[in-house]
């Protein structure tokens, strides 16, 4: 599953990329300090996903550390995502997949 995973990430920056929503320079270090989900306080809601749940994702995955259970954030780029985003179905879509990856099949 840890492929798919990396696969799922290396989408989610493809689909980034295309869109032109990458970026080539970190924020500041202190805007990694929030303490709010997703950084909402500090950082964009594309900058979370590229230099805080993509590194920190990716991490787990090498380290063979425990993955979440049931993690689910695309309901909330539906949200703090305008619709008229560049990329928008492209990148919820991407998310979803990314999502049902670490869905509990019992749940």
């Amino acid at each position: 599953m840890s492929h798919l995973i990396i696969q799922r990430l290396q989408q989610v920056e493809a689909v980034m990329r295309e869109h032109d929503h990458w970026q080539t320079h970190a924020p500041e270090a202190e805007a990694f300090n929030s303490t709010q989900p997703f950084c909402l306080d500090t950082l964009e809601p594309l900058e979370w996903l590229q230099w805080v749940l993509i590194p920190r994702m990716q991490a787990l995955v090498a380290a063979g550390a425990p993955l979440p259970h049931n993690m689910a954030i695309t309901p909330y780029y539906e949200v703090a995502l305008p619709a008229e985003t560049r990329g928008y179905t492209a990148l919820l879509a991407t998310l979803s997949q990314l999502d049902a990856l670490f869905q509990d099949p019992l749940a």
